[in-house]
């Protein structure tokens, strides 16, 4: 098993004058499913985006750990796999190119014969050199994983991972993820029961709130 660890140290978000959560503790390691739960609005994806290191928390600290070193924010991303509804794919590429020049940006290697696999997990390989412009909405959300999954990902961070997917997808993905949990740490931001019935552990957002608002 990778030993990949996070740790949130009094992580706190404030916009303008709105608190969105209040110093949040917690430990997340590797070989387990959390969940971050709460209502929309609640702060899910707030909190994901700053995980990944696309925001930064207006207080505490975020800490990631591999095989017991710290890494710096500048090499995350070689450890993180993300999918969520803000990630922006090419439409006037093909799902090949997406995956290619997504590689290239990343600074790897492109394994096409991992990708080959992956498109054909996804049941998209067929469609491969389609522009994705012509690609449904659920067919984009299988592309997102393949992207998130392709460098082989010590934490995967999934927001919203079954949104857009009719059952066989959602069934895939959680054919994915327990798979993943079995040697790297995973993270479901979501408020569907489906998606939260995976998680071994539950932060709920709610609890890291007052009346959110700064006195």
């Amino acid at each position: 098993m990778n030993k990949f660890s996070l740790t949130l140290k009094d992580v706190t978000k404030i916009f303008g004058r709105r608190l969105i959560f209040d110093k949040i503790n917690y430990s997340f390691e590797s070989g387990k499913v959390y969940g971050l739960a709460g209502p929309n609005g609640s702060g899910k994806s707030t909190l994901s985006k700053i995980i990944s290191g696309l925001l930064e928390p207006t207080h505490g600290k975020v800490i990631h750990e591999s095989d017991g070193s710290i890494i710096i924010p500048e090499k995350l991303h070689d450890y993180l796999g993300f999918v969520s509804p803000y990630l922006v794919l090419y439409d006037e590429f093909t799902a090949e190119e997406n995956l290619f020049h997504f590689s290239k940006i990343r600074g790897t290697q492109y394994d096409s014969e991992k990708a080959k696999s992956m498109l054909e997990e996804f049941n998209i390989y067929n469609r491969r050199t389609d522009l994705l412009k012509a690609y449904s909405s659920g067919m984009k959300q299988r592309m997102k994983f393949i992207f998130a999954l392709l460098h082989s990902p010590r934490l995967l961070l999934l927001d919203e991972p079954t949104s857009n997917l009719d059952n066989p997808g959602k069934e895939k993905v959680y054919e994915i993820i327990n798979r993943e949990a079995e040697n790297n740490l995973v993270i479901i931001a979501s408020n569907e029961d489906s998606d939260l019935a995976l998680c071994k552990e539950i932060v709920n957002i709610e609890d890291f709130k007052n009346n959110g608002n700064i006195k």
